[in-house]
């Protein structure tokens, strides 16, 4: 069972990784990159055909930022001392690269981007996008986590 004082940290770098995570999609919409591809747009309309009403546009945001910042930091604060590396960054980098790994299989997929949202139209690059949005997310997350260890 893990202890308050872990939980409060992962809570705190899951948060710090969520902020930087938000900040990189705001870029991503803020300079037109990858315009169809929409993930949040994508599980709005998956969450509105599950629940069969209109899903608030903020929803898709608040739930992943929420998830980033709660469910995803407390698996990484359990299982930061299995993962390959000896600093956060690169713990983090680990977590990233499997968290990729299942979004690109399994979410990407069940909100009907097709694996590593190649459905998107857009080759590669979603792919190449996603990684990159796991790894701002995840990297900030174990250097924070790791910090606030020391």
């Amino acid at each position: 069972m893990p202890s308050g004082n872990r939980i409060w940290k992962a809570v705190v770098a899951g948060l710090c990784g969520s902020i930087a995570h938000s900040l990189l999609m705001y870029f991503k919409s803020w300079a037109g990159l990858l315009p169809s591809f929409e993930p949040y747009e994508s599980l709005q309309t998956t969450l509105s055909h599950v629940t069969g009403t209109a899903i608030h546009p903020v929803v898709p945001w608040l739930l992943s930022f929420l998830n980033g910042s709660t469910f995803v930091s407390l698996a990484f604060g359990h299982l930061y001392r299995w993962l390959p590396g000896k600093i956060g960054a690169i713990k983090g980098m680990a977590y990233g690269v499997l968290g990729w790994a299942i979004m690109g299989t399994v979410f990407f997929p069940m909100i009907g981007l097709g694996l590593f949202a190649f459905q998107a139209g857009l080759g590669i690059s979603p792919a190449l996008f996603s990684l990159a949005m796991l790894l701002t997310y995840s990297v900030i997350l174990g250097i924070v986590y790791d910090a606030l260890n020391s």
